[in-house]
């Protein structure tokens, strides 16, 4: 079989009749390619709940603080949240940023302690119900006792040191009786907590974020 070489002029000749045929294809394959990237995996999503805002530690979460979204399967953290009633008025343990998924683990209470199983929640009545309100979940605080029966030394004393707040009063209703707050404690630790409740007044004092 004879060659036939085609020269330069040829080509554009062949190139220009074909143009249109040549685009409709390209085209083709970028809408297939397209196509590909926004179909679905197959792999159905999770349902997940996020917050709608940033929002700050000892939060009461509302309806409107999170939002209901479809996340792929492997991005679903452990211990994720998807029922409004599982957050709805519960108090946020530590900051979350708009979007993050809300966690067990991010809301105040014995939920907490399971990353501590050898650590108690235990409720503390602090004598100056004001003082509570200035707490949140999350805060790491020394429990101070002082001694309330007639003629005992005012000096107070560390009954309980570095603890964490796990959650607080929304309100005081009663303030000549106290407010109570749960702290996560060792056991011992409780046991000293329960001996001064008896005949001490409690107070808290405040340590620095980490």
């Amino acid at each position: 079989m004879r060659r036939v070489a085609l020269s330069r002029l040829d080509l554009v000749r062949a190139l220009s009749r074909h143009r249109g045929l040549l685009a409709a294809g390209l085209a083709a394959g970028s809408v297939a390619s397209a196509l590909g990237v926004l179909a679905p995996s197959g792999e159905a999503g999770v349902l997940v709940l996020r917050a709608a805002r940033d929002l700050p530690a000892g939060a009461a979460l509302a309806n409107a603080d999170v939002s209901l979204v479809e996340v792929p399967r492997a991005a679903v953290p452990d211990g994720a949240l998807a029922a409004l009633p599982d957050v709805v008025g519960r108090l946020l343990a530590a900051p979350v940023r708009r979007g993050e998924a809300l966690t067990d683990v991010r809301l105040a209470g014995a939920a907490l302690l399971d990353r501590d199983p050898d650590r108690l929640a235990v409720p503390v009545r602090l004598a100056d119900a004001a003082s509570a309100t200035l707490l949140h979940a999350g805060d790491r605080v020394d429990v101070l006792a002082a001694a309330s029966r007639p003629g005992a030394a005012a000096e107070a004393q560390v009954v309980a040191d570095d603890v964490t707040v796990l959650a607080v009063p929304s309100a005081v209703e009663d303030a000549g009786e106290g407010a109570l707050v749960l702290l996560a404690v060792e056991p011992s630790v409780a046991r000293r907590l329960a001996a001064a409740a008896v005949s001490s007044r409690l107070s808290v004092a405040l340590r620095p974020a980490t």
